[in-house]
């Protein structure tokens, strides 16, 4: 391999500290951001202090939707880097930054070593700054830790594919990667990786290079990595995880939409602009590059990794933004390869549609670092100057982006649109969304039940504000999910003394649960005492809640 096929070391060091100065701007800062990332941090922490590595729980109750992989790094994450309370967020995270990072470094790498150096740095920056890795690499779930692990084994699943005489360790590496993807989300990395195989062998009628997967001793590597967990879950749950995982949670989504997450066929491609952006900006011409130059062996993997896996991903009925994340570092090398191209695209329509594209990315990377101050005039508060600042940064390197591109200065271009992605991250993770408390009710209420509480260990019995985020804030043994208002009630009954009832719902029936709690509570001879009232949007389901948090009556009481 040439030094021209080869990202030097300058090259290197540029590109993951562009990644870390986009994936850490409210790394820390940001509470739990999603309901899974909540129940995904509980269930941890709970593998965290119990020591069971086998079995995954949330609260007391099986967590069987993924196999333990994400939980092990998560655990062992928070376990190395964090207090004996496991409570900090960040230390969960932690996984998913670096598996963002090293997916980065990866796509950088199949982009220099098959497109030349210029091209494997493209390719990098702009997986770095999309929007659905930002969002993935900040928070701890599957997904980044899923890319890294197919980005590994495509990378050399292509060597073993374009080179004749590839080493037998890459068949190696190329089944860890698969055993490694089966302990994160199961057969999500078998499904990418077989269709881009399937997709090969059917556009070529060539099957000779399979034989440098090494299939006789290969899987073996793949099962000595995931099969033993897989047994032991097996006999721990008696069955009832593949029941959950394989019939409920995975095959039930390619029939029936789930937890309303459904779409039409060309879902996908309708997000790609936003999703992808700034990537998406030459999608096209990527996409006309590549068919035209399809007879090259490297560009004729990317276009088998990226394709059928997409189509998959647009047939199967529940439909997220990020199920097409694994496409996306073939599609950044390929739209590297179109932006170093020596036939760009010509004429005057061409050239138009790019320019207005562009104005239209920096107006919308613009309006995204805004949504913060248009949540805090929402909620009547003051806008932080940085916000305002960044915005401001983001829109000059924007206007600097169009400037170079109308001088046809490609990689001034692609340096300005990185440092309008990283000052428009910054803004909304770093200096925004951290601060608009008015919508992240789990802090406002962990902090007000620990402010309030009559006993340092009361448990918080809450209905029917039950997200996960607060689950983990106040303390995973320490918080109650009530079925109803009159349960929620009864709980409160059991320990007078100490017990904190959180009560509520909409504002068009907080009312009503109100006085089913008092009803029943009263008739328990319970006499609850409002203590504060806290309103706000629910992030999870855009409902604004009107809860008031209830101690019983028993105002002699001393904190214990």
């Amino acid at each position: 391999m040439s030094a021209a096929n080869t990202l030097s070391p300058r090259a290197w060091l540029l590109l993951a500290l562009t990644s870390l100065a986009l994936f850490l701007p409210g790394f820390a800062t940001l509470p739990p951001v999603d309901r899974d990332e909540g129940r995904y941090i509980v269930s941890s922490q709970r593998m965290a202090e119990s020591g069971d590595f086998i079995d995954i729980r949330y609260q007391d109750e099986p967590r069987y939707l993924q196999p333990a992989g994400i939980y092990w790094l998560q655990s062992l994450s928070t376990h190395a880097l964090d207090s004996p309370d496991h409570d900090s967020v960040w230390s969960y995270r932690v996984p998913s930054l670096l598996a963002a990072l090293l997916a980065v470094l990866l796509t950088g790498f199949i982009g220099a070593r098959f497109f030349g150096a210029k091209a494997g740095l493209i390719a990098g920056i702009l997986l770095a700054v999309c929007v659905s890795l930002n969002f993935e690499a900040r928070i701890a779930k599957t997904d980044a830790a899923l890319l890294a692990c197919i980005v590994a084994a495509q990378l050399t699943l292509m060597r073993l594919y374009t080179e004749p005489d590839a080493k037998r360790w890459l068949a190696a590496v190329f089944w860890a990667a698969l055993g490694a993807g089966l302990m994160i989300k199961g057969p999500i990395i078998l499904i990418v990786v077989a269709a881009t195989i399937a997709a090969l062998l059917a556009w070529e009628r060539k099957f000779a290079w399979l034989a440098r997967l090494r299939p006789l001793w290969g899987p073996l590597i793949m099962l000595a990595i995931a099969l033993p967990w897989y047994i032991a879950i097996g006999l721990v749950s008696d069955g009832e995880f593949y029941n959950r995982a394989v019939g409920q949670s995975m095959l039930d989504k390619v029939g029936d939409s789930q937890q309303g997450h459904s779409g039409r066929p060309g879902y996908h491609l309708a997000l790609l602009a936003l999703m992808f952006w700034p990537g998406s900006l030459i999608a096209a011409r990527a996409v006309l590059t590549a068919w035209r130059r399809r007879g090259e062996p490297a560009v004729r993997f990317l276009i088998c990794w990226a394709a059928p896996t997409w189509i998959i991903f647009e047939i199967v009925a529940t439909k997220l933004p990020h199920y097409v994340l694994p496409t996306y570092p073939a599609l950044a090398c390929l739209c590297a390869l179109a932006l170093a191209d020596p036939a760009p695209a010509r004429g005057v329509l061409a050239r138009s549609a790019l320019v207005v594209w562009l104005i239209v990315w920096a107006a919308a990377t613009i309006g995204i670092v805004l949504i913060g101050p248009a949540g805090f005039h929402e909620f009547d508060m003051p806008i932080p100057v940085l916000t305002l600042v960044l915005a401001a940064l983001t829109a000059l390197m924007a206007a600097a982006a169009l400037w170079f591109f109308w001088r046809r200065e490609t990689t001034r271009t692609i340096a300005a649109l990185a440092a309008a992605s990283v000052l428009g991250v910054g803004g909304l993770f770093g200096a925004s969304a951290p601060n608009l408390d008015a919508a992240w009710l789990s802090p406002r209420i962990d902090a007000l039940a620990r402010e309030l509480r009559p006993c340092t260990n009361s448990v918080l019995i809450t209905v029917p504000y039950n997200e996960p985020s607060l689950v983990f804030l106040y303390g995973r043994t320490r918080t109650q999910l009530a079925s109803s208002p009159a349960d929620a009630a009864e709980r409160l009954a059991l320990d007078p003394s100490c017990g904190l009832a959180l009560v509520g719902g909409e504002s068009n029936n907080a009312d009503t649960a109100q006085r089913e709690f008092l009803a029943r509570a009263t008739a328990l001879g319970v006499k609850p005492r409002a203590l504060t009232q806290i309103s706000g949007r629910n992030y999870s389901n855009g409902d604004t809640l009107v809860l008031t948090l209830h101690s019983a009556d028993n105002r002699n009481h001393a904190r214990q």
